[in-house]
Order: C-alpha cells, then structure tokens, then sequence
C-alpha cells in the first residue's frame, strides 16, 4: 500500500514539474495488490500527499472520504484488461492534446514511435469524460499498444509501473511536438512497415540485458 501511494504521488510530482497537464486535468494510477491506487477527483498536484490516493478495487468499489478521478472507468478497465499495466498515465499535454483535437494518431515519422508499442500511435474517436463509452473506445485504441491518444481529449500511456507510464507520456508528447514541426516543414516521410518491424524486433532486446554464464 504505501509504496504504491510513494510511488503515485512521485510521479504526480514529476508529471506537474512536466507541465504535462495543467491545473487538475490528468490523472495517475498505479496497480496496488487487488486493486489499484489513483488519484483524486479535483486536486491540484501540489496539494496532494500519500494518504489522499484513492484505493479502488477490481469490481470497482473504492474506500475513503475523497472521490476518485473522474476518468476511473478507464483505469479500472485497463488493469482487468491488461495485466502487463502496473501504472496508467493520463495526460491533456500541449502538442498531442492539439493533434488529438484533429482526432489524429501519429503515424511511423520517426522510430520511437515503436516505444508505444506499434507501428503507430492511435487516436480514439472522442467519447464524453469519465463515461463507459470513453473507456471502450481507449480500449480498443490500445490494443496491442501502450499508448493511444483520445479524440478531443488527451493521452493514455500505460507502463509496468506508473513512473514507465509517466516517461512514455513524455515520449508520445514529443513525438507529438516533433510530428506537428515536420508537418510545418512540409510533411515528414513516413516509415514503412517493415522498416518499423524491424525496430520493434530491435526494441525486444534493447538496453541492458541480463547476462547469461555457463
């Protein structure tokens, strides 16, 4: 319990400092035992502390005197969907908010976008905030993906744990900024597929790989 509630309120702390999501919009969990840790509906970041993340369960039922976040329908549904999610990541950042605004994903302009998971980055067609029908459209938006953009809305980045959702969301926010540039400049050239599987086979084995003896 407490180091999901450490860990939440870290990368609160950082998505802030991030100016990833202004003002109260956005919202964090992490994956806490049975259930989950989120956080709560209508608090500025920097009045939050450890006590004030809201345990909710995976039948939807949660404990204390503060609400939820609104949007904990989709984070409910993630984690019983997804069991490689340990942490979610919703952020309403600058530059992928304004591209989901024209209710567009990013395609393969550059490598990275790999990190998501994919070939490309999805947008969600725009559903209401905090409704069943959001949480189905980001769903499928996210199959066989980390991240996805939300029409009209924001981004979901999901991770194996919340400081790895937050990071990626710091990814796709700039795959945003550098998409939305090289449109500026005339439009990038996009990728194909098979230039982008082989990035996402490179990306299995990258970084650092436990070495084996013997």
């Amino acid at each position: 319990m407490a180091d999901a509630a450490r860990a939440l309120l870290a990368a609160c702390r950082a998505m802030e400092a991030a100016r990833l999501s202004p003002g109260t919009s956005g919202n964090l969990s992490a994956r806490d035992g049975d259930g989950f840790r989120i956080t709560p509906s209508g608090v500025a970041y920097d009045a939050l502390d450890e006590s004030m993340m809201v345990f909710m369960d995976l039948d939807g039922r949660w404990k204390g005197d503060l609400k939820p976040s609104s949007e904990w329908r989709f984070h409910l549904d993630i984690y019983r969907a997804r069991p490689d999610a340990g942490g979610i990541c919703h952020t309403h950042s600058l530059n992928a908010t304004a591209l989901a605004t024209r209710r567009e994903g990013i395609p393969a302009f550059h490598y990275m976008v790999a990190a998501a998971g994919g070939r490309d980055i999805r947008c969600a067609p725009y559903r209401t905030f905090g409704t069943q029908e959001l949480s189905d459209a980001a769903l499928k938006a996210l199959e066989d993906r980390r991240a996805c953009l939300l029409g009209n809305h924001g981004v979901i980045a999901l991770g194996e744990t919340v400081d790895k959702a937050l990071k990626l969301a710091r990814e796709v926010e700039n795959l945003a900024a550098q998409y939305i540039l090289a449109r500026q400049l005339g439009g990038p050239a996009i990728l194909s597929d098979r230039e982008m599987d082989a990035v996402l086979e490179k990306f299995r084995t990258y970084g650092q790989q436990p070495i084996r003896t013997g």
